[in-house]
């Protein structure tokens, strides 16, 4: 198996927040130096679980900027940016700055407001993207939720993705919860596309089917068993013990969604980080649930 050099598991990390509501800069570098100290490779910073769309363009480089500091105390650890909009022009300029800021990958939802777009108009806007803010060298990972974006990937579009752009349409967070669309895809590109799985309870199931790992908003609390899943698979052992605690875990955390506020709840409850409030839409939730939850979740 040849692995992408990007392979491995990554939180799809929740955003720091103030009070009021503004990024809390001081906390990213340390919060992603929590996350790395407990066995992820990386972090996807402004994915779905960093309310991303929540966030200017501004807003979202200064928090890259920030993030860029947990490499003074772990050299390798791995940043992906979460970019895509439905603005083709936006998109494009948040690209470039995440790759000149020394950025690793870039992870590009489709232009999700455009739910109708067909798959040639589609490969036209990924085409004009990876052609004016993708290295040659650098990496793209399209994100694949079509239960929230509302568009997704179908297989021809990543065949046609990734004929054209060999290396730099590197691969896909896939979101989409489908054990039949893993199944497809590990069967239609084998190790050619990187698949990142975002399902932590499908995640030995999706490295049978070729996935290079996985970005999963539950890896903020649940990386050391992700990681002992993706090192136990990778080494050929039985993970199956692994993965049964993963999946009850990750089984309780679904009854409470959606996941920035309730992760942001456990994590200032059970690892002592700052209690972050999410920006609305989104709503705190209330204590007791609180307290039902990490009761929940401990058990």
């Amino acid at each position: 198996m040849t692995r992408h050099p990007l392979s491995g598991v990554y939180a799809a990390a929740v955003t720091p927040i103030k009070p009021d509501l503004s990024p809390d800069l001081e906390a990213v570098a340390p919060f992603l130096a929590f996350l790395a100290s407990r066995g992820c490779h990386g972090a996807l910073i402004f994915g779905t679980t960093g309310e991303g769309p929540s966030f200017s363009p501004a807003e979202r480089e200064s928090v890259w900027r920030a993030a860029l500091q947990v490499r003074g105390q772990y050299p390798d650890f791995r940043l992906l940016a979460g970019t895509g909009t439905p603005s083709l022009t936006e998109t494009i300029e948040l690209n470039k700055l995440a790759f000149d800021l020394g950025f690793d990958a870039v992870v590009t939802l489709p232009p999700y407001y455009f739910r109708k777009a067909s798959d040639d108009g589609l490969f036209n806007w990924f085409e004009q993207v990876i052609k004016k803010s993708v290295p040659k060298d650098g990496f793209l990972f399209g994100y694949h939720f079509p239960g929230v974006a509302g568009i997704g990937f179908s297989l021809d579009l990543l065949s046609r993705l990734k004929e054209s752009f060999p290396v730099q349409f590197a691969g896909i967070k896939d979101s989409s919860h489908d054990a039949d669309f893993t199944r497809a895809l590990g069967q239609k590109f084998s190790d050619d596309l990187a698949v990142f799985n975002g399902t932590d309870s499908d995640l030995t199931f999706a490295l049978e089917n070729h996935a290079a790992g996985c970005i999963t908003a539950p890896a903020n609390v649940l990386s050391p068993g992700l990681r002992e899943i993706y090192e136990g698979f990778i080494s050929g052992k039985d993970v199956s013990a692994s993965q049964k605690k993963v999946c009850e875990q990750r089984y309780t955390l679904e009854k409470y969604q959606p996941f920035p506020p309730l992760l942001k709840a456990l994590l200032a409850r059970q690892y002592k980080q700052p209690r972050w409030p999410a920006r609305p839409p989104l709503e705190e939730i209330s204590k007791k649930l609180e307290k039902q939850v990490l009761a929940e979740f401990s058990a």
